[in-house]
C-alpha cells in the first residue's frame, strides 16, 4: 500500500464513527441547482488531519535521509490503556522475591505488538547531534544515569529531559552492587535518586543495576527509596555490531535494548553511528521504537 493510500485508510478509520453522521447533516444535502455545498465539519476535519499525517511523515522521511537510515523508522502505536502485567522473568528472581513484593526484573515487556524498547546507560557521552538526531526523528528511548559521569554537565541531560526523555537511576558510581553491604547498595541507589530528584524533578521508579548484576539486597534496597521496575535487556546494540541474550539471536515483541552512551573514545565511531545500526535493523524487520514507560 501506497503512502498515500494508506494515510487515507488510517484517517478514515479513525473519523468513520464522524463521517457516519454527515447524511442527517443538512449541510450534507446538495441545494437546489447543482451547487456544490459547503463542507461539512467533519469531511473538514478529515482533510486536515489527513494533511497532518502527510506532512508528519514527510518530515520524518526527510529526517531519515538527512541521518543517512535506509529506511523511514515505524511509528509506534499509541500506548496501550490497559498496561501489560509485568513480572520478573523466569531464573532472574532472587530469594523471597514474591513473599517481600521486591520490583520485578524483566528484559522484555509482555506485548503481541512488534515493538522494542531503547535504554541507554551512564552519561558519560554528551553528544549534541545525538539529541538533534533523536529529536528530528522522533525517536523515544529511555536513560539510565550514574552520577559520577552526568556531574560534569547535568544540563545535557536536563535538555534530554525537556525533550521528553524519562531520566532514571543507574546508581552514583556504577559499581559491582553485590559487592557492597545492604547500607552501602542503599547509598548507591537511594543517593542516585536523591540526585535525579534534586536535578530534574522527578524521583525515578525505574533502576537497572550496572552490569545486571544485582542481589536480594539490592531489590531490598531500591524498593526502600521508591523504585517499582528493574528494566535489564535482552539485546545490546553496539557501533559495530549487535549482541543477544537469547540463542537464537532474534528481536522479540516487547525486547528491551540496551546501549550506552559512548563516542570515538571508545567506540569506532558516534552516537549517531550507533543509532543507524539500531534503527536499521529494528526497521527492517518490522519493528517500531516505543517509550518504555508508556507500557509501565
Amino acid at each position: 500500500m501506497g503512502v498515500r493510500a494508506g494515510v487515507a485508510a488510517l484517517v478514515l478509520a479513525t473519523l468513520a464513527p464522524l463521517v457516519s453522521g454527515c447524511d442527517k447533516d443538512p449541510a450534507a444535502v446538495p441545494p437546489a441547482g447543482g451547487q456544490q455545498p459547503l463542507q461539512a465539519p467533519p469531511a473538514r476535519a478529515l482533510d486536515s488531519y489527513a494533511t497532518e499525517l502527510r506532512a508528519a511523515h514527510t518530515a520524518r522521511a526527510a529526517a531519515a535521509r538527512r541521518w543517512g537510515l535506509e529506511q523511514v523508522p515505524l511509528v509506534a502505536p499509541p500506548a496501550p490503556k490497559k498496561k501489560p502485567v509485568i513480572t520478573t522473568r523466569e531464573g532472574f528472581e532472587v530469594d523471597g522475591h514474591r513473599e517481600l513484593d521486591l520490583p520485578p526484573v524483566f528484559t522484555t515487556v509482555p506485548t503481541e505488538e512488534k515493538i522494542v524498547f531503547l535504554t541507554i546507560d551512564d552519561g558519560a557521552e554528551k553528544d549534541p547531534e545525538f539529541l538533534h538526531m533523536m529529536s528530528e526523528l522522533k525517536v523515544p528511548y529511555t536513560a539510565f544515569l550514574s552520577d559520577y559521569v552526568i556531574k560534569g554537565d547535568y544540563g545535557y541531560f536536563e535538555e534530554m529531559r525537556d525533550r521528553g526523555v524519562g531520566l532514571h537511576n543507574h546508581t552514583l558510581n556504577h559499581p559491582y552492587l553485590p559487592g557492597l553491604s545492604r547500607a552501602g547498595q542503599k547509598r548507591e541507589i537511594c543517593g542516585m535518586q536523591d540526585v535525579i530528584e534534586e536535578r530534574y524533578g522527578d524521583r525515578p521508579v525505574l533502576f537497572r543495576p550496572p552490569f545486571g548484576n544485582y542481589d536480594k539486597d539490592t531489590l531490598r534496597a531500591a524498593k526502600s527509596c521508591g523504585i517499582e521496575y528493574v528494566p535489564l535487556w535482552n539485546e545490546e546494540v553496539f557501533v559495530d555490531r549487535w549482541e543477544y541474550r537469547e540463542w537464537d539471536g532474534e528481536l522479540r515483541p516487547g525486547d528491551i535494548v540496551l546501549s550506552h552512551f559512548r563516542g570515538r573514545g571508545e567506540w569506532e565511531g558516534t552516537m549517531p553511528d550507533m543509532i543507524r545500526r539500531f534503527l536499521d535493523k529494528v526497521t527492517a524487520e518490522g519493528y517500531a521504537v516505543g517509550r518504555l514507560e508508556d507500557y509501565l
